[in-house]
């Protein structure tokens, strides 16, 4: 195995660690969580992307939509992709600080969490298709 292969199989392994997690925080109803996670899990496959295109160590950047531009895998995103990517965005800073924190929490549901996880999976099977 090269290392471009390598490195790409390293950011799919974690980002598939992350969505499973982000399942264990929605069974315990840490909903907060649910969100940062699914953030991280479509972070790290458009990581693992960007080494798949470049053959280089993506940057140190956390913003979905820079990634994704990157990479120039935007122009191939359909309509409902970019907003999944729209509402993922925020999830991975706002869930940092107290008060983000407190307006997020009260508007993560169950429901919504469970949609985040399922647009996540869609979007991660996609992305690992490119």
């Amino acid at each position: 195995m090269d290392d471009v292969t390598s490195a790409v199989s390293y950011w799919v392994e974690i980002a598939d660690y992350d969505l499973v997690t982000a399942k264990a925080m929605l069974s315990t109803g840490r909903y907060l969580y649910v969100g940062f996670m699914c953030h991280q899990a479509i972070e790290k496959l458009l990581k693992a992307y960007y080494v798949h295109v470049f053959g280089d160590t993506p940057p140190y950047i956390h913003s979905l939509s820079r990634l994704a531009n990157m990479t120039g895998i935007d122009i191939l995103l359909t309509e409902e992709q970019i907003d999944c990517i729209d509402t993922l965005e925020p999830l991975n800073i706002e869930a940092r600080y107290p008060t983000d924190r407190e307006r997020l929490g009260q508007s993560l549901t169950h429901t919504l969490c469970e949609v985040l996880i399922s647009e996540t999976e869609e979007l991660s099977q996609w992305i690992k298709s490119q």
